[in-house]
Order: C-alpha cells, then sequence, then structure tokens
C-alpha cells in the first residue's frame, strides 16, 4: 500500500499491461474531474516517480497526475529486465497508455508534459498524434542534441574563465574537443560528457545528482530498493534510445504543431540551455503556444522554484480551460 500522506482522493500505484508487457503507472490527483497530466520523464532512464513529492503537491489540485515508468527505466524496467525501448516501441507504449487514460478518466484528450529526454518523446508523439493532446508542454526542452551540448560547453569556458578557477580550466582542457561534430554516446564521448556535467554541476549550470536528490528518492512513498538496482541499469538498458537521441533535432521538420504549445524553462538550465529552445519557440506555430522562462532555476525546473514554476501551470491551465 502506497502512504497516502495527504489523503489524495486518487492515490494508485499499478502495473497495466501495455504494449505486450506489464508497466508502471502513478496517479496522484483530488478530483477525477481535473485534466489528466501525464508526465513523461527524463534520462532516458531516469524515472521521476520517486521525486513527485518534492514538487508536485500543488499540481494535484488543477490536474491528476499521471507517472510512467517508460519502457527501460525504475519500476516498469524491474518488471521486464529483457524488454528493452526502442523509439518505436516507446511510441506505441505512450500511445496505448493515453487510450487507457482516456478510458479510465472518461476524457478526450489528455495533457502531456515531457521533461528533458521525455520533451523529445513528448515532441515526437505530439507530431505523430496530434488528436491524442490536449496540449504540450515542454520542460528542460531538447531542441537540436548537438547545439545543446555546443552552447553548453560553450557557456561553461566562459564562467571558468571568468571566476579565473584554474583547477576547472585545467579540467577542461583535459576533456579536449567537445562535443565534436556528431554525437555517438560511446564511451569516450560518456566520459567527457560525465566530466562537462561535474563542472556544469559545480558552476550551477546544470543538475546536480547529490545526497539531497537521494534523501528526496528514499522518502518517496513508492520507493523500493529496487528501484536502485534499476537505475545502475539504465544506460545499457538505453542503448538504442541514446543512438536515436545523439541525432534527435527538431529543426530537421517544419516547426508546425497541431496542438497548444508551451514551454517552461530554466533560466539557468545549460544542461539543456534554455537559449536553444526559446529561440526555437519564436519559430513554431501552433494554434496557442506560451514560454515561461523561471529565474534562478535550472534543469530541474520545478524542483529548484516549485512556486513560480506552478504559476506557469496555473497560468497554462487557466488559457487552455478558456479556450474549450
Amino acid at each position: 500500500m502506497i502512504k497516502n500522506k495527504l489523503e489524495r482522493p486518487i492515490c494508485i500505484e499499478e502495473y497495466v499491461t501495455i504494449n505486450g508487457i506489464s508497466q508502471f503507472l502513478y496517479h496522484v490527483g483530488t478530483n477525477s474531474d481535473n485534466p489528466v497530466m501525464l508526465f513523461l520523464h527524463g534520462g532516458p532512464g531516469s524515472v521521476e516517480s520517486l521525486l513527485a513529492r518534492a514538487f508536485q503537491e500543488k499540481w494535484e489540485e488543477i490536474y491528476t497526475v499521471v507517472h510512467w515508468d517508460q519502457r527501460g527505466a525504475g519500476k516498469t524496467l524491474t518488471k521486464n529486465p529483457d524488454k528493452l525501448p526502442t523509439i518505436e516501441l516507446l511510441l506505441q507504449d505512450l500511445y496505448e497508455i493515453i487510450q487507457y487514460l482516456k478510458s479510465k478518466y472518461g476524457k478526450e484528450k489528455i495533457v502531456i508534459l515531457g521533461h528533458s529526454w521525455g520533451s523529445v518523446l513528448g515532441s515526437v508523439f505530439i507530431r505523430k498524434h496530434p488528436e491524442e493532446a490536449a496540449y504540450y508542454i515542454g520542460v528542460g526542452q531538447v531542441v537540436d542534441m548537438l547545439e545543446n551540448e555546443q552552447v553548453g560547453y560553450n557557456k561553461l569556458i566562459e564562467m571558468i574563465e571568468l571566476s579565473g578557477d584554474k583547477k576547472s580550466k585545467k579540467k577542461l582542457q583535459s576533456i579536449g574537443e567537445y562535443p565534436g561534430n556528431k554525437i555517438a554516446f560511446d564511451r569516450e564521448f560518456l566520459k567527457k560528457c560525465g566530466k562537462i556535467r561535474k563542472l556544469q554541476g559545480k558552476y550551477n549550470l546544470g543538475m546536480k545528482i547529490d545526497l539531497s536528490i537521494w534523501i528526496t528518492v528514499f522518502k518517496s512513498p513508492i520507493f523500493r530498493f529496487s528501484d536502485i538496482i534499476a537505475f545502475m541499469k539504465i544506460f545499457r538498458a538505453n542503448a538504442h534510445l541514446h543512438r536515436f537521441l545523439g541525432d534527435f533535432n527538431l529543426r530537421n521538420e517544419k516547426a508546425e504543431y497541431k496542438v497548444p504549445l508551451y514551454y517552461i524553462l530554466g533560466g539557468n538550465d545549460w544542461q539543456v540551455p534554455y537559449v536553444v529552445a526559446q529561440k526555437y519557440f519564436e519559430e513554431i506555430k501552433a494554434p496557442n503556444k506560451g514560454i515561461y522562462i523561471i529565474p534562478d532555476a535550472g534543469h530541474m525546473t520545478m524542483m529548484e522554484q516549485p512556486e513560480l514554476f506552478f504559476d506557469a501551470l496555473l497560468e497554462i491551465n487557466k488559457k487552455e480551460l478558456l479556450r474549450e
């Protein structure tokens, strides 16, 4: 049984057969009349269902929030260690989960929120199946993987130069050329990327996986020790997705969407640089669109500035209710 400390009327932890395998969903909400939001986590493979309590409480007043541990991630990976993801499988999984949620809650469409890797999956999905999404919210929105790494790297150089930090400068120089002309998630690139992420963390330009994150995970009402084992397996489990992600670029197609589209970006996110998504946003044609840049927030935007993030959600929710 989940601990339902807030006594939410909707608080469900379940496995559902989706696309031939048992997949994990975690629903929390206050009113089944509210829109249903499906949260697509980052990674690939980094479930955020375990972090939900750190940012989601207010969301539940206006949405029924559903977290899905994707194929190759979290509790779904634990249940299906050999059923590994490709982009095609994940898009089909996502389609079937949306059908399940529409039926369960009596909705015509579902709100999709994609964070980081989830913004890749979400953006591809809404182009393929615009009729399924009430609207889309991209957080830490990935536009062009190669450009992201180049812009993030240049910002890091700038910060290290400004600070006169010789030790970090030496570390940066030892990495050599980065990211190169093409991203291949091989051992050499990952080693370099790991060092860059550490330096970005030091300068508050990227996500820090520190003790506070793990404490949040351990305190989650749905945490199991098997989740740690799953976390240790995610890189190998998601190898096919890394190939897809390395070449990912939204600009390969016209910036035209058939669903309302909103971006909530951290004004200090240089891991997936907000400036790249901000520039792309200007090109977007959609039935409705909006952008929110949250000051003093990095890649984990909703955890770093939960109040300001919720204000943005509240405004989006109101706009979309008025449009109905």
